[in-house]
């Protein structure tokens, strides 16, 4: 059973979604559009909950009502009760389960854009084409969430590859799918260049950052300098024939970004600004996490082969989540962007991990009291 402690916090988020629901018909909130989006927002974060809530009151009532029927003088409803039980009860246990990580706190960069930075990491041009891979991989998982996906700057390798490129994907709460993303990405298999069919072993680096608006990261101009040059690779029509591409070095930092997708020079600074400040955002974001090292290197590490958050293992038809151990198969579905699983069975290992750290938290704050 739930503890009174967490049922009173859930109870206390139902009566919010009521307040809510009733705020969304008052015509002074209907007629403040500002006001309507913020309260439905609101309302539409915690309405999964309540949800969740009702259904497990209804099957708590469910179960106790058939436990009623047990002293029941007719037969037939005794073992009807029975048949029903015993599809009820298992169903309480995962309802409390998941009733809990719903309590869990949640990340405020969650609902925010993100940029993401694919890198060819150990194994030469079999790791450029990998990394060309995993590229298409997130574009494909992005259409089908109906996310826009936009190509800030990409720089290509041998044989169809890329030595890395920078996507920004937008949509509905981005950053909570994709931030688990962020580490190694390990492949295994024959390599189109290998003569000899044996297998190898080659890596991509990902960051996943959440984009910072200037109000969350703060850049002083003096601190920035600009250069512009000639874009590279295809293009269109102005696009490699005027100094358009735009590179930024953020001078305390050091950190180096770089667009050349658009025409204009004005559009890539923009586009640049936008990196420059979701890398700094990130690098803070590592500070308030952690005491570990507070730069981008700690999301992504060397990109040796023996670091990995998940491996590819094409002879097998397998891939596998080390964080989590979790393990699926139909690489080609992968490859396509089919991954929702993976992302699902990452973002709820974390959401218990951290409810665990909460109820050690809140069971030592109590001992303390006491």
């Amino acid at each position: 059973m739930l503890s009174p402690d967490v049922l009173k916090k859930l109870e206390a988020i139902e009566q919010r979604f009521e307040e809510l629901t009733q705020l969304l018909s008052d015509p002074a909130v209907a007629s403040n559009g500002d006001r309507f989006r913020k309260v439905a927002k609101e309302r539409a974060s915690i309405e999964q909950t309540v949800t969740a809530l009702r259904a497990y009151r209804k099957l708590l009532d469910d179960v106790a009502g058939n436990e009623a029927l047990l002293g029941d003088k007719d037969a037939d409803l005794r073992e009807l009760a029975k048949e029903e039980l015993a599809q009820l009860r298992p169903q309480v246990e995962p309802a409390e389960e998941q009733l809990k990580l719903y309590l869990v706190p949640k990340d405020p960069n969650d609902e925010k854009d993100v940029i993401v930075e694919i890198r060819a990491g150990a194994g030469g041009d079999e790791a450029g084409l990998f990394a060309a891979e995993v590229m298409r991989m997130y574009v494909r998982y992005a259409e089908r969430r109906g996310w826009r996906v936009e190509l800030m700057d990409t720089s290509g390798g041998a044989l169809g590859g890329v030595k890395e490129a920078t996507l920004t994907v937008s949509g509905d709460a981005v950053y909570s799918s994709l931030k688990y993303e962020s580490g190694v990405h390990r492949v295994q298999r024959v390599p189109a260049t290998e003569a000899q069919g044996r297998i190898h072993t080659s890596t991509v680096t990902v960051a996943v950052m959440p984009e910072a608006e200037e109000i969350d990261v703060q850049v002083n101009p003096a601190d920035v300098e600009m250069d512009v040059f000639r874009s590279t690779g295809s293009g269109g029509q102005s696009v490699n024939t005027t100094d358009s591409a735009v590179r930024l070095t953020h001078k305390p930092t050091g950190i180096v970004v770089k667009c050349q997708q658009e025409k204009s020079q004005l559009k890539n600074r923009t586009m640049a600004m936008k990196m420059l400040r979701a890398k700094l955002f990130e690098i803070e974001q590592e500070k308030q996490r952690s005491a570990r090292d507070a730069t981008r290197k700690s999301q992504v590490g060397t990109g040796d082969r023996s670091e990995k958050i998940r491996t590819y293992n094409f002879p097998q038809d397998r891939l596998t989540d080390h964080r989590v151990n979790y393990t699926r198969h139909n690489l080609p579905a992968v490859m396509d962007g089919d991954v929702q699983d993976v992302i699902d069975a990452c973002r709820t290992f974390y959401a218990a991990q951290a409810l665990r750290e909460a109820s050690r938290g809140e069971a030592g704050a109590a001992e303390r009291r006491a």
